[in-house]
């Protein structure tokens, strides 16, 4: 059985009306767009994680932890610039003559939890599109199924007649806003929700880092005259 060329997916896009076919393009292209976010933050998540896991391996086999910051220093890593900043707190509150051991343990808690939580925000930051294209696309897709409803009244009005075949196009043509709506939401959603679980991971992990090098520099900070 032949299929009618106006009836396949380019022919419907095509003979679609002007402003139907400005929805359907920006679905398309806001398809196109998370899927590119999609690919690369899952190669950007993979990284981090093993990037985590490397830095956190060689920290715990580090015996001088100014030495290790010498090393580490020039990382570009998210743990990295945590540890940074820990490293920093601690020198700040220590070089002075007096002390204070309460205000250190503090303050190295809110440098390194600060750094924790602008690393996160860097890195959900291309998130928010997904979860953007998630909610909104459908609407959109739902906009130009509407338009393309009313132009199958208006055409039927035209022409007078209300058989299927004067009246299956515009109704094609509607539907496939929707359809194109909603190929662009699924994979937003559900890829925003695996990769929120995944940065909710990279959090916890930069968090018990933090947390067991405070613990250090804390025990560091008893023996400090």
């Amino acid at each position: 059985m032949q299929i009618d060329p106006n009836l396949s997916l380019v022919g419907l896009f095509l003979h679609a009306n002007i402003l139907v076919q400005v929805v359907m393009g920006l679905l398309l292209i806001a398809s196109l767009w998370s899927w590119a976010i999609i690919i690369g933050f899952g190669f950007r998540l993979r990284a981090a994680r093993k990037a985590i896991e490397k830095f956190d391996g060689d920290y715990r086999e580090a015996d001088d932890i100014d030495e290790f910051h010498r090393r580490a220093a020039g990382r570009d890593q998210a743990i990295a610039r945590v540890f940074s900043a820990g490293v920093t707190e601690w020198r700040r509150s220590t070089s002075g003559k007096a002390i204070d051991r309460e205000g250190t343990r503090e303050r190295l808690a809110t440098a390194m939890g600060a750094t924790v939580a602008q690393e996160i925000d860097r890195l959900t930051g291309q998130l928010n599109f997904l979860a953007t294209v998630g909610a909104v696309t459908p609407f959109v897709g739902l906009f130009g199924t509407v338009l393309g409803i009313m132009n199958s009244f208006i055409g039927i009005a035209q022409e007078q007649n209300t058989s299927l075949a004067i009246v299956a196009p515009g109704i094609a043509e509607a539907l496939f806003a929707t359809a194109i709506g909603l190929f662009a939401a699924i994979p937003a959603v559900i890829f925003y929700n695996i990769y929120s679980n995944g940065v909710n991971r990279i959090e916890a992990r930069l968090n018990r880092f933090a947390d067991g090098f405070h613990a250090t520099l804390s025990r560091r900070l008893e023996n400090e005259a």
